[in-house]
């Protein structure tokens, strides 16, 4: 289903940011179904990681903004949902961690990879090596959330922050945010010439389009400006 939602997402020009939550009270994503997986043959397990792997990529490539809201517990796989969007803002009572190595196997779904660009790599090996699991003040503090929030009655802070957050990305360039993206995304991996080099590749896109001279127009005639992704 989620393999679905994000293909539709790719493809849908109208969206602009995507913030992805849980309905369920107290817990963002709590990782594999034990129960379920201990009952798999090693190639299913295999076969079903691959499968999430696959999907958790996909969503990491997603063109627009990406947020998760945390107001729960994320782990394991959960937690590596988590980190393949662009930005994370949890509850302070949330819980995190990838917890893999409890259970003599590693991170699956790109958690090896992504934690250590997120809070650098000494850190990330000590929080997998432990297995440790972390409240929301303390990944605030590690800096693998941008913004922690004490939890509501409704149980439901971190996605209003999150929505907050979406608001302030929806009024810019649809097609800037898009290229400003994949320039960030691509030349993170890369030396800092290439980077360069891919930042004035991505530039050139925004300058034949019709929202940059509406951008400058909106500015000369001192009103909001009305872009269209064009």
């Amino acid at each position: 289903m989620m393999s679905k939602a994000v293909d539709a997402l790719k493809s849908d020009k109208k969206v602009r940011t995507v913030v992805f939550r849980s309905e369920v009270p107290g817990i963002f994503c709590a990782g594999a179904d034990l129960k379920e997986r201990a009952k798999m043959h090693s190639s299913e397990v295999s076969s079903f990681v691959s499968r999430a792997r696959a999907t958790i990529n996909e969503l990491a490539n997603l063109p627009v903004p990406t947020i998760a809201a945390i107001d729960g517990t994320a782990l394991g796989g959960g937690l590596e949902l988590a980190l393949a969007c662009d930005i994370r803002v949890a509850a302070s009572s949330a819980k995190m961690g990838l917890v893999e190595t409890k259970l003599a196997i590693i991170p699956g779904a790109g958690g090896t990879q992504r934690l250590p660009r997120t809070i650098g790599v000494s850190l990330a090996k000590e929080l997998i090596f432990s297995a440790r699991i972390v409240d929301g003040e303390e990944a605030k503090s590690i800096g693998l959330i941008s913004h922690v929030v004490e939890q509501n009655e409704a149980g439901d802070a971190a996605y209003r922050r999150a929505l907050a957050l979406a608001r302030e990305f929806l009024p810019q360039g649809p097609v800037a945010m898009r290229v400003a993206k994949l320039a960030i995304n691509q030349g993170m991996e890369v030396d800092l010439v290439t980077g360069l080099a891919i930042e004035e590749a991505c530039y050139a896109q925004t300058i034949p389009t019709k929202d940059r001279i509406e951008g400058l127009l909106a500015f000369k005639e001192k009103r909001p400006p009305r872009y269209k992704g064009e």
